[in-house]
């Protein structure tokens, strides 16, 4: 293993290159022993069936073909709980968004499975979050090397700036492009996100993005962990996250389980 070191200093380019294009790739965010480590604590939280964390779907459904998806791991797993809360993302995050302070809204472990693969149709994410505002965000860590074979991203850039759309069906998809106005953003070239595992981008929740499906015989294996600006308001829509938490519509999103995890 190197002695390779992961920081949470992100460059002024990378910064003013996120704030323009809705995203941003960070090479090697973890390190090579974090890596290790982070692998055996997702395998371990996918195993999970009874606690707090839950999944989307089951094996065999439509929405599996898309993502066999673990929403909350940190809630039953420490070790992914020490991944999901860490301070070295959620200070990243703090910096792209210009926030004082990020809490966390929720994580979730995103598996390609192999074999009847669909890929992740062009979205934007805010749609499907409970929140007034926008600047919530995510980052997408790989565990795995990604390319078109296996599930890689592709982003439009600046599509963040059309502002909210409607939520996309991820089985029945709609054509994203049938709700934009702007001819330039139709008409931009997606850019294709290849990375090595333990690297990452930064997405705003506004940035229409895409996942190839995965034709390998291996899961494609990320974390994703979103984050919101602290005092980010709840809009009352149903969400899983938020449902029975006491959160009270146009108040801010709050309490033990939406901590600060970054303040400047």
């Amino acid at each position: 293993m190197g002695t390779m070191t992961a920081t949470a200093t992100l460059t002024e380019e990378q910064i003013r290159f996120y704030r323009e294009n809705g995203f941003v790739q960070v090479d090697n965010v973890i390190t090579p022993e974090e890596l290790e480590e982070l692998r055996e604590y997702l395998d371990e939280a996918m195993t999970i069936t009874e606690g707090n964390s839950f999944s989307t779907d089951r094996e065999g459904g439509a929405y599996y073909r898309v993502l066999n998806q673990k929403v909350n791991t940190w809630r039953d797993h420490a070790g992914m709980a020490k991944y999901v809360l860490h301070p070295r993302f959620a200070e990243m995050a703090r910096q792209l968004i210009g926030a004082k302070a990020v809490r966390l809204f929720h994580d979730h472990a995103l598996l390609k499975m192999p074999g009847d693969s669909k890929p992740t149709p062009w979205h934007q994410d805010l749609p499907y979050w409970p929140m007034n505002e926008s600047g919530g965000m995510s980052i997408w860590l790989t565990l795995d090397d990604v390319d078109e074979n296996n599930g890689c991203m592709m982003f439009v850039p600046g599509s963040q700036k059309v502002g909210k759309l409607k939520g996309i069906d991820f089985t029945n998809p709609q054509d994203i492009n049938d709700y934009v106005d702007d001819p330039e953003i139709v008409n931009k070239q997606p850019v294709i996100v290849r990375m090595k595992a333990g690297s990452c981008t930064f997405h705003d929740g506004l940035t229409f993005h895409y996942a190839h499906a995965n034709h390998t015989d291996k899961p494609r294996r990320v974390l994703a962990v979103i984050y919101m600006p602290d005092g980010v308001t709840f809009s009352g829509k149903r969400h899983p996250v938020t449902e029975g938490k006491g959160l009270v519509e146009n108040e801010p999103i709050r309490g033990p389980l939406f901590p600060v995890l970054a303040r400047g």
